[in-house]
């Protein structure tokens, strides 16, 4: 039997990271997502979710899958549906890039745009309204839903968590983990738990993201953050929250490329923004682990394009609240600059 595509999701690369700023103070590794077939982490949640759907009936041949995405979800999905020969469309925003949007249609998706802003000013619940539109009107549609699907955490705990207790060559204390849909988070956190109870899950999130408590800035990287909470959040799984800004994130993408060659997304810049921001509270010899989510490539008229933020936001202006602890269910912002 021929190996199909998607049999070559997963088992992704873990690396140690020689970064300036971490020295001979702590060490670096890193799940290097880019290196599925799709080009990043969400080729896991995508090929899970129509599995076991598909396992339990709720799909099938004649399935029209629907989603709310406008990156690399839509990506993964696209290109999952064209293997198994079903029929997909993403529900995108104008935030979209150029490179993304192709990158689903070349895939042979269809594309459904919503332009009106939702009341927190951004395109995500326009989206998922628009979504519950097209179920109503599309014969045998099906939306997987990557915000409440349960098998979209399974995926990482199955998935890359699993791939990380296995292929750590020491034990972490800390693992800085992006959030979005909370979906990666959650599945990972859950695994490196069971493995090693004293690890530190950090969840790192951008300035402008409502996830963690409201905001007034305006979030620019794709692929982190939300305008709204997540239903996949627990927050009793972190322990610290570290926001960056975009300008830390783009600088730290091109850190990312100096010292080590990697061209990495704009989320897999946020990471690694959020370990260097917190690295001076870090103890000695602490050993981190992350997971950096997807390729460049996409990027490159956006993130590692010199002029693609506004002229006021590309020199460093540290936030006022930039870590955040999280005890239990309460949230308490601390000045880490």
């Amino acid at each position: 039997m021929k190996p199909n595509l998607s049999e070559f999701i997963g088992n992704t690369p873990l690396v140690e990271l020689e970064l300036p700023f971490a020295q001979e103070r702590f060490r670096i590794f890193a799940k290097l997502e880019m290196f599925n077939p799709g080009g990043s982490i969400k080729d896991r949640p995508a090929l899970h979710m129509v599995k076991e759907a598909m396992k339990s009936g709720r799909i099938n041949e004649n399935t029209h899958l629907i989603e709310s995405s406008s990156g690399n979800l839509a990506i993964a999905m696209a290109m999952i549906a064209r293997q198994m020969k079903l029929k997909f469309t993403a529900v995108i925003d104008p935030n979209i890039t150029t490179t993304n949007r192709e990158l689903i249609e070349s895939y042979g998706a269809s594309i459904d745009l919503v332009d009106e802003k939702d009341e927190e000013g951004g395109y995500l619940h326009t989206r998922i309204r628009r979504v519950e539109t097209l179920l109503a009107e599309v014969p045998n549609s099906v939306w997987l839903n990557q915000y409440a699907n349960p098998d979209n955490p399974a995926a990482h705990y199955h998935g890359a968590g699993a791939e990380i207790v296995n292929g750590m060559p020491v034990e972490p204390t800390h693992a800085f983990i992006c959030v979005s849909t909370c979906g990666t988070i959650m599945g990972l956190a859950r695994r490196l738990k069971e493995a090693w109870p004293r690890i530190r899950i950090v969840a790192v999130d951008i300035a402008g993201s409502v996830i963690f408590g409201p905001s007034r800035d305006r979030r620019r990287i794709p692929g982190i953050g939300a305008s709204r909470v997540p239903e996949q959040l627990d927050r009793s799984l972190i322990d610290e929250v570290v926001l960056v800004n975009d300008f830390e994130s783009v600088e730290a993408c091109r850190l990312l490329v100096q010292e080590e060659g990697l061209l990495a997304g704009g989320s897999s810049g946020s990471v690694i923004a959020a370990i260097r921001k917190l690295g001076p509270q870090l103890p000695k010899n602490a050993v981190i682990v992350t997971v950096l989510p997807d390729r460049g490539e996409r990027y490159l008229d956006s993130v590692y394009n010199p002029d693609w933020l506004p002229e006021p936001e590309r020199v460093h202006r540290p936030l006022a609240s930039s870590h955040v602890v999280v005890v239990q269910d309460a949230i308490q912002f601390q000045n880490a600059s």
